[in-house]
């Protein structure tokens, strides 16, 4: 099916391949668009570049601005998600570095590349682009609540940056294994760098999100599914209002909550504890049914990246013993992730 917005090859094609750019981040969970780009686009990636104090790595060669145009790089992504995504003041000389080594520079910050003169600046003298991707498109309504046709998951978190982004992509990845007719709808920069498409949810003004999340996932055919990409957390005290538009906006028949077991604070504001899987689920199902009296929940993925395959299993296990619900990490795979998926068809 066609995306309801537009995808933006239809109306920008982003200059391939990237150099992802990690700026001078220590924590994995900030670099999230460069990791995701890595794992799901990898072969659209040339390399990585970073600046004095980054520990983060995708595993992707170091490759100056310079060396990454000459293998092929064609644009430099900026790869980090930070609180209020800033563009770092210690980032701009290799931004303009980027570019009078011929890159375009891709941004899904929320500062816009356009708003810092000497990247204004280095474009005018370099001829090279500065393109924001983080911008919603222009005429959208405020939600109406009517019950459309076709099925919807969404993937809800218990925090920010812990897997709703691979959970829909795999959990995507696996109905088109099956044949289902489905389409995987982008609601992050990294998810519309992946798609080619989508809604950059925290970029649309509050009264506007459920009309921006229907907007999204239109009407559909009886069997299709669309696959929503989850954004921050319904019990986040800043992101909360972007997870409750799109909840309320989308109508999930199903979702899945995503988990890291590892975590018991909110990234970012470590003095708030996080929400068990069993409250999510509760606040899901009572928020939700507002706008889908029929929602509920498919199972839970749980982030164990942490964890070596027989801890993993062992943490599952214990907690679908406990929810009664199949548990599963996607990136894992395996019986657990198909136990997952079929639950969430049933």
């Amino acid at each position: 099916m066609n995306a309801p917005v537009g995808r933006l090859e239809d109306s920008l094609t982003l200059p391939q391949p990237y150099l992802l750019f990690l700026g001078d981040t220590t924590n994995a969970a900030y670099a999230k668009t460069a990791f995701g780009l890595a794992d799901w686009a990898g072969d659209r990636c040339t390399g990585e570049w970073a600046i004095d104090g980054c520990t983060v790595s995708t595993g992707l060669p170091r490759l100056s601005p310079a060396d990454a145009r000459a293998a092929g790089a064609r644009s430099l992504v900026i790869g980090v998600a930070n609180q209020g995504g800033v563009i770092g003041a210690a980032w701009v000389a290799v931004l303009v570095e980027a570019m009078e080594a011929g890159l375009d520079i891709v941004s899904g910050l929320h500062t816009k590349l356009t708003s810092v003169a000497a990247l204004v600046e280095a474009a005018r003298r370099t001829g090279q682009r500065l393109i924001d991707i983080r911008t919603p498109p222009p005429s959208i309504a405020v939600g109406t609540g009517r019950k459309r046709t076709g099925k919807r998951l969404l993937t809800v978190g218990t925090d920010c940056a812990l897997g709703k982004k691979y959970t829909a992509l795999a959990l995507h990845r696996a109905f088109v294994g099956r044949g289902l007719d489905a389409d995987f709808r982008a609601t992050g920069q990294t998810g519309i760098m992946i798609a080619g498409g989508g809604m950059p949810m925290d970029a649309v003004v509050s009264d506007f999100e459920a009309g921006a999340a229907e907007m999204l996932s239109p009407d559909a055919p009886t069997g299709h599914w669309d696959v929503i990409e989850g954004q921050g957390s319904i019990f986040n005290p800043a992101y909360a209002p972007v997870s409750l538009g799109l909840l309320h906006g989308s109508q999930p028949d199903v979702f899945v909550v995503c988990h890291d077991p590892t975590r018991s604070v909110v990234l970012g504001m470590e003095s708030f504890a996080l929400p068990s899987v069993e409250e999510v689920i509760d606040m899901t199902i009572r928020l939700g049914s507002r706008t889908n009296p029929a929602i509920r929940c498919g199972g839970i993925s749980f982030n164990t990246s942490s964890y070596d395959a027989d801890a993993a299993e062992a943490v599952m296990a214990a907690e679908r013993e406990r929810l009664g619900l199949p548990v599963a990490d996607p990136i894992r795979g395996g019986a657990a992730f198909d136990a997952l998926v079929e639950s969430i068809l049933a």
